[in-house]
């Protein structure tokens, strides 16, 4: 097994450059985090970029990047395309699911107080390869709810989470994934151009949480919020028929999602080891 060195390097710029990620806090091993580094903007370029352009956002030498590259590639973690870029590699699919399964089995007690509260099924959901995965749900106790298999990917342009997910990204990184899969319709109220999403993901930012009124399934809405300082845009939500869930349901049920989105990220997500 190839092994990343950690061999203390010459010193550089501490200033972070425009459009570069803030330094890392000190006391780690400076070579896994600029490793971890190299991955986190291989996943905010959609899992794909050139060597000059890591480069240029990572903020450090080209031989410093592409040693670190090279011991990626040797694990699986990065892959390299015949273009000779740098994709995410096979190996973080892995990794990704098995963290996928823990953080859905620490959220379903929170999912299933939250369907108690409520009475309609809530569930969670993360952005994943320009897609929302479900990764945790609890049912209602409605004979007529809703059901979302775990692990079942969705377009974001026409769920719930999925917007609340795309309302945490940049208007241009929106673009560029609706530019990849498409905006095709789930149903007659689907949004299906860009700036018409786009405008919808503004006026979600400011009011703190989307709606999905039948757009994935008529008949069905869906209230939903971001979970907070989640390392991947992740959402919780809460949905069901439309004649039980009303607006004025939303009004009660949005402080309690982001009550719980933030006990979410307290207890599961940013807690300290």
């Amino acid at each position: 097994m190839a092994e990343i060195s950690t061999a203390t390097e010459p010193a550089e710029p501490t200033e972070t450059q425009p459009g570069t990620r803030p330094a890392k806090p000190a006391g780690g091993v400076q070579s896994v985090d600029r490793a971890i580094e190299l991955l986190e903007l291989l996943a905010d370029f959609g899992g794909e970029s050139g060597l000059s352009e890591l480069a240029q956002h990572a903020g450090l030498p080209l031989p410093t990047i592409h040693r670190l590259l090279r011991t990626l590639l040797a694990q699986g973690y990065v892959r390299q395309t015949p273009s000779r870029r740098y994709t995410l590699g096979p190996r973080l699919i892995r990794l990704g699911e098995s963290a996928g399964r823990q953080l859905g089995a620490g959220a379903r007690p929170y999912l299933e107080r939250l369907a108690h509260d409520l009475g309609e099924s809530a569930n969670l959901a993360m952005i994943d390869r320009d897609m929302a995965v479900y990764v945790a749900q609890a049912s209602s106790s409605h004979s007529m709810r809703m059901f979302t298999e775990v692990g079942r990917r969705v377009y974001t342009h026409c769920t719930g989470v999925g917007k609340a997910v795309l309302a945490q990204l940049p208007d241009q990184t929106v673009r560029e994934i609706m530019g990849r899969v498409g905006m095709p319709p789930a149903t007659d109220q689907s949004i299906t151009d860009v700036d018409a999403l786009l405008t919808e993901l503004a006026a979600t930012r400011e009011r703190g949480y989307a709606i999905d009124d039948g757009e994935q399934e008529l008949g069905v809405r869906c209230f939903a919020v971001a979970v907070p300082d989640a390392p991947t845009p992740t959402a919780l939500s809460v949905s069901g028929p439309a004649a039980r869930v009303t607006y004025e349901f939303g009004d009660r049920a949005v402080p309690v999602l982001h009550r719980v989105a933030s006990e979410l990220t307290r207890e599961l997500i940013t807690a300290a080891p």
